[in-house]
């Protein structure tokens, strides 16, 4: 499999090079991005072959692409990459905008490639216990469900004396979507669809600015409730409420309680503890499973098989509904229907 990426302005690309060379067999054709600055240095970084163009990138004829771009800008990268024959794994949410993310998927059904929304928490061990928990019956009926995609403000992403990558976008509006909403409750969105085999009819939201007041133009704390077909409720904490010297940028946890008992879910808790007086902060390094491989690597087998991958772009389309939803529900006060 040849892979190219498309854009690092998201921080995720450079977790995704290496899931990729960890793949017996995949190549990584190089890199392209609009920003000569961050495409430069991450090409020097990580010892890719940057291409001048998106069109440059894909007339190599990669099998695959990724697209980590901002996310107003993932719609055009999708049509260049269907266009060119390649399949594609989009990096969340799929779209700013419901209409967005239905023209993705209409292209690359069109063009024949597959089409991939990086979900990666679906791939997580301890999620993927509690999936086959409420599947087998064991909990019984799941009758609600408390959530938390809380985190640290996305401003800067950069450490002092690096160049500037604009990497800043997380809180433009214009390229973000939106603030914690957009950022934070696709993730449980699809989780909550895809542990309860249900879809969401109903949403209510609350949106505000209690963390760092008017530093940003987007919402920073947010509670979203949904209503699935079958009758079981969830809440989503979906708050930038992590401060800077907080020990890692978030977490992500699921209170399920069904008939038959609770399931609690912390996604992050396996942790090492790093005391570095240079960093002036203790901070949390991860072990254990990496989510974000078996997402990628359920990917790649999908488009080498040219099959259906398990996290469609159908499953994104539903989540950017769900945001859509949290935010008409915001600015009027009201539930709204699905």
């Amino acid at each position: 499999m040849r892979v190219g990426i498309m854009s690092f302005a998201h921080l995720h690309a450079e977790g995704y090079v290496y899931n990729l060379r960890a793949i017996p067999g995949v190549e990584i054709i190089g890199l392209a991005d609009d920003n000569p600055v961050r495409a430069a240095y991450f090409a020097q970084q990580f010892g890719l072959r940057q291409f001048e163009s998106y069109e440059a990138l894909l007339a190599e004829k990669p099998d695959a692409v990724i697209v980590c771009s901002e996310n107003a800008r993932h719609l055009p990268l999708v049509k260049l990459a269907a266009a060119a024959g390649a399949h594609v794994l989009c990096e969340k949410p799929l779209a700013t905008t419901v209409a967005d993310a239905q023209a993705m998927i209409d292209v690359c059904r069109a063009a024949g490639v597959q089409l991939m929304t990086a979900f990666p928490m679906r791939f997580s061990p301890p999620v993927m216990e509690v999936k086959k928990l409420v599947d087998s019956g064991q909990l019984g009926p799941v009758y609600g469900c408390n959530s938390a995609n809380q985190g640290s403000l996305p401003r800067a992403h950069q450490a002092a004396g690096m160049p500037d990558l604009g990497r800043d976008w997380f809180v433009n509006k214009a390229l973000a979507g939106g603030g914690v909403v957009t950022d934070h409750v696709v993730h449980l969105a699809d989780l909550l669809r895809w542990i309860l085999q249900s879809e969401v009819v109903e949403v209510f939201a609350e949106t505000n600015q209690v963390f760092y007041g008017a530093e940003v133009e987007v919402e920073t704390g947010g509670l979203v409730m949904l209503t699935f077909a079958n009758g079981t409720f969830a809440s989503i904490d979906c708050s930038w409420s992590k401060p800077p010297y907080y020990p890692t940028w978030g977490g992500l946890k699921m209170e399920l309680v069904g008939e038959n008992g609770l399931a609690v879910v912390d996604a992050f808790k396996q942790t090492i503890t790093l005391y570095n007086e240079a960093a002036g902060r203790p901070r949390w390094l991860p072990w254990g499973s990496d989510a974000n491989q078996g997402m990628v690597a359920e990917f790649l087998a999908a488009a080498h098989e040219n099959r259906t991958p398990a996290i469609t772009g159908f499953d994104g389309y539903q989540a950017a509904a769900i945001v859509a939803a949290a935010y008409q529900s915001a600015a009027t006060g009201e539930p709204v229907a699905l």
